[in-house]
């Protein structure tokens, strides 16, 4: 296939074959676009997509047997100059955050209109990061998370994050006053001042809140 001069060279990784045509249509149906490959899974998509050099790839997230963020993390090694865009269903702050890591570009919910897909292809492309207006909100609601809770584990005092080191090795608070050289009515004493600090009720709550930060 020949592409127009000016056409952004596009390959799409979808294992939805009804989808898969239809962006395959919409991007050799548009000027200034041209689809330069099709595949249904990650396998396909790493042999195939380096020799074809395209400037972006439509990636699903959800792939068979190899995730699409496996998927982008390869070909991000073998073309660094190529843009990745995720298309997916989910609003998962854990999903975005792996494939933007893998290297992708931007992330894209399916449900978006076909000229927002168009837009967004080309703002990739020259550069830009697009993302869908619902995942740029969970992303800043997640910095915003985050940023709050370093400003709890920035409140502990140094015995308090002793304690709480001892906690995620599964410790019981007579094993902690061992280690620590105080009682146990101290150690439930400093509990008590993380549980308030970090805003949980548990030691497992606790504990989760200081791996996640």
């Amino acid at each position: 296939m020949s592409f127009g001069a000016e056409a952004i060279r596009v390959c799409v990784v979808e294992d939805h074959a009804g989808l898969r045509q239809s962006l395959e249509g919409l991007l050799n149906g548009t000027a200034g676009y041209a689809c330069a490959g099709c595949f249904a899974n990650a396998e396909a998509a790493l042999a195939g997509i380096p020799p074809l050099r395209p400037e972006v790839v439509l990636m699903d997230l959800h792939l068979p047997r190899r995730s699409g963020v496996e998927c982008t993390q390869g070909l991000k090694a073998r073309l660094p100059r190529t843009q990745v865009l995720m298309l997916t269903v989910e609003e998962d702050a854990t999903q975005v955050y792996a494939a933007l890591e893998a290297g992708a570009s931007g992330y894209l919910l399916k449900r978006m209109s076909p000229g927002r897909l168009l837009e967004a292809i080309r703002e990739v492309q020259q550069g830009g990061a697009p993302m869908s207006p619902q995942v740029a909100r969970l992303v800043v609601q997640s910095f915003r998370e985050r940023a709050r809770h370093r400003q709890e584990q920035a409140s502990l005092t140094p015995r308090e994050r002793e304690v709480l080191e001892w906690l995620t090795q599964g410790a019981r608070t007579r094993e902690i006053a061992r280690q620590l050289g105080v009682s146990q009515e101290t150690v439930h004493t400093h509990l008590g001042h993380i549980y308030e600090k970090l805003h949980v009720r548990s030691r497992a709550g606790a504990v989760a809140k200081y791996l996640g930060a």
